[in-house]
């Protein structure tokens, strides 16, 4: 495909411009639109910053960045962007707005014109129903900010042309994106992932099971996400993220798997949003997150521990053990503990309660760690009503003992990182169980949009389907909701001992 065409962007705000930028980066002639007088010159004037600052960061010359500046100009009248080969619309996230804004485009541009949206959750069908050629429209969804996020969803509607879809793939590539593609479905790919972390966080908040700013400590520091659920809440604003989980809630006709926690709404209606409004689950100072402390460890010490055995994770169990070792603990190794010693259960999905019951253990002396993503982490110890004050000390002390932090939670179904990175895998094998997307574009777009370590398949793949599909097991039968029943694409893989990124048999 020829690099000299021209888009059209519509809406100049931090979108327009930054999809405008990466389109005059890649080669292509762009012309802006604001109804608003004054918005496009602005625009314009940033995205000239814009270029001049990879000037002098050495990125392109000044030649090259006059080039670039040169394919971009100004339309006085929205007349001027029917000779485009696609129109990209920025504007305010309302459908009434944006079916008015496109039914406008469609009789003004002739039938070489792709019309696209840059919607984040509207429906692209709906956008294009008052078009008499629905087929040219297509939504394009580009994350903010546009220049260092690669990823763009490109979603056909209904009634979307598949020709029009491939050109999009490409225009797509031309701006330097790595586009993914995505049925017209609510959320799309990456919103719709995302319907599991955050939730999640805050029904375990909810529960009494550990603070906001622990588990936030278990998700980054453990699980390896680049921000906890709710440092992600106060970065983007409690009250754009809430209104999202709603909305999406709603449009999935409350299904429970993406329910929203009312935990969220209370901070909404008590206007903490977050950073942008001074206080939201944390305080900020200076515009700076200020985290709470994590507490001291115990000093104590038990006189000797008994690791429950597993034979289905032993693997897991081992430096779990080691860490014992080289406290100076004496590690028991006969079939029962000792009438003095720290009992340590090691479960994947079940709760500790389960386990004492199940096992006839001691309740007052046991307790339990999460061995499933490693010790590296701070380590989570958690404990029922029933445990010692005096063993809940000893086994922090212990776990703490080479200088580890440690994060004591109250019992649970799955601790906190199993629980909720379960949920996400559930949800994206949901997502392909739907054909929303193709597992691959499922995982590059949880990796590219949200930032996540691994895509979520590729993840699921890594703690193994069964394990998964069990720690969702356990969550299920525990609550009794639906909230937590497996995909039935999870479960057929698990069964079938086959990777998550599996695509169906029929093809």
């Amino acid at each position: 495909m020829s690099q000299h065409l021209k888009v059209g962007v519509v809406g100049t705000g931090a979108m327009g411009r930054g999809i405008a930028q990466v389109s005059c980066e890649g080669g292509l002639d762009v012309v802006l639109f604001d109804a608003q007088p004054g918005a496009a010159a602005k625009a314009l004037t940033f995205i000239g910053s814009m270029i001049e600052r990879s000037v002098a960061k050495g990125a392109r010359t000044n030649d090259q960045a006059a080039k670039v500046m040169a394919r971009v100009a100004i339309a006085a009248t929205i007349e001027e962007l029917a000779g485009c080969d696609l129109i990209v619309e920025a504007i305010v996230e309302r459908l009434d707005a944006k079916q008015a804004l496109f039914a406008e485009l469609d009789a003004l541009c002739g039938p070489q014109t792709i019309l696209a949206s840059n919607t984040s959750s509207l429906p692209i069908t709906a956008i294009a129903a008052r078009c008499a050629h629905p087929e040219r429209v297509a939504g394009l969804h580009f994350f903010n900010p546009v220049p260092l996020m690669k990823l763009v969803e490109v979603i056909p509607g209904l009634k979307t042309a598949p020709e029009v879809t491939a050109r999009l793939m490409d225009i797509s590539r031309l701006m330097t994106r790595e586009p993914v593609l995505c049925t017209d479905s609510p959320g799309f790919i990456v919103n719709h992932i995302g319907r599991a972390y955050v939730p999640e966080a805050g029904r375990i908040v909810s529960e009494g099971i550990a603070t906001f700013d622990e588990i936030d400590r278990i998700m980054t520091a453990t699980a390896g996400m680049r921000m906890g659920p709710f440092q992600l809440l106060d970065l983007v604003g409690a009250d754009v993220s809430v209104a999202v989980m709603e909305s999406l809630y709603g449009q999935f006709f409350q299904e429970p798997m993406y329910a929203p926690q009312p935990v969220m709404r209370a901070r909404v209606d008590g206007g903490m949003f977050g950073q942008k409004s001074g206080a939201g689950w944390y305080t900020y100072k200076d515009g700076k997150r200020v985290d709470p402390a994590p507490k001291a460890a115990p000093k104590a010490m038990p006189q000797s521990v008994w690791v429950l055995p597993s034979a289905s994770h032993a693997d897991l169990q081992a430096p779990l053990i080691a860490l014992f070792e080289r406290a100076g603990v004496k590690v028991e190794t006969g079939d029962k503990p000792s009438a003095g010693a720290l009992i340590v259960a090691t479960p994947v999905g079940y709760d500790l309660t389960a386990a004492i019951c199940n096992l006839q253990l001691d309740a007052a002396r046991t307790v339990a760690v999460d061995v499933l993503f490693g010790l590296d982490g701070p380590r989570t110890l958690m404990v029922t009503p029933a445990t010692s004050p005096a063993m809940r000390d000893a086994a922090h002390g212990l776990l703490a003992a080479d200088g580890g932090g440690v994060v004591v939670i109250n019992d649970s179904p799955g601790f906190i990182a199993q629980r909720i990175v379960a949920h996400i895998i559930n949800v994206s094998c949901q997502i392909a169980q739907r054909a929303v997307a193709s597992p691959e574009d499922i995982d590059k777009g949880a990796k590219l949009g949200l930032a996540y370590p691994m895509g979520p398949l590729a993840w699921g793949d890594k703690l193994e389907p069964g394990r998964v599909h069990f720690i969702l097991q356990c969550l299920h039968e525990f609550y009794g909701e639906p909230r937590y029943r497996p995909s039935a694409w999870l479960k057929r893989r698990a069964s079938l001992g086959l990777s998550l990124l599996t695509p169906e048999g029929k093809g």
